[in-house]
């Protein structure tokens, strides 16, 4: 009988913010995989790190791929983790693929799932994702009553973005990285930047709130969010 394949949301980054569910799995599957890059640590297994001293011995994947947008996603790599990975489910043991966030909000999960899903069985857990995350540390509550929230991704050209922007009630951009200055522009032109909140690496312990303009464009992370709402506050 095959093992089961888990994708386990292990939220934005503090431990304590995996749910419960996700935990009962990740302790009893005797297999954990999880995405670093190519070279250096990986930020999923750091998160769960906690929870791995002092517990029985698991086998680890560790799937190193390419983490910039040009190479983003690596088919290769999928490719030959859900092969590696089908290996231990034909054996029959369970497999927990750790994902930042939630396994279906931008998550890298859905590469696994896209190639696994038809040939075993595979249980998704949804985890506390980054948008939600960033809303709570920031205090800034993301839409209410009729408000349509728009996720927008900061990697799109300019004049989508501000297309985008233009025409929303509230945002969240995301992946802003190295595009902040191409955000914090189109901010400027809609007359929104006093109405944006910035964060970067949410619930972490590396974890900044900042104005727009004490942000220093080349020092923005890829875990960074700006939050905008047209009212100011939600609650208005």
């Amino acid at each position: 009988m095959s093992g089961t394949l888990y994708g386990l949301g292990i939220g934005p980054g503090d431990p304590e913010l995996i749910t419960v569910k996700a935990l009962r799995l990740l302790e009893r599957a005797p297999v954990i995989a999880y995405p670093a890059p190519e070279k250096g640590e990986s930020l999923a297994r750091s998160i769960v790190a906690p929870y791995l001293s002092g517990g029985a011995k698991k086998t680890e994947v560790v799937i190193r791929m390419p983490l910039v947008e040009a190479r983003f996603p690596a088919a290769a790599v999928y490719d030959r983790a859900a092969e590696e990975l089908g290996g231990h489910l034909e054996a029959g043991r369970d497999v927990a693929v750790l994902c930042e966030g939630d396994p279906f909000f931008y998550g890298s999960f859905m590469y696994l799932f896209g190639r696994m899903a038809a040939r075993f069985t595979v249980e998704v857990v949804p985890g506390v994702s980054s948008l939600t995350a960033c809303a709570a540390v920031l205090g800034a509550p993301l839409a209410a009553r009729n408000d349509v929230l728009t996720v927008v991704p900061a990697p799109l050209d300019e004049a989508a973005l501000k297309a985008r922007l233009a025409g929303a009630e509230a945002v969240a951009i995301i992946k802003v990285g190295r595009h902040f200055a191409k955000v914090h522009r189109v901010l400027d032109e809609l007359g929104l930047v006093g109405r944006a909140r910035y964060v970067e690496h949410a619930t972490m312990a590396s974890q900044r709130i900042l104005t727009l303009d004490a942000v220093s464009a080349d020092g923005v992370p890829y875990f960074s969010m700006i939050l905008v709402h047209k009212r100011g506050e939600a609650w208005t």
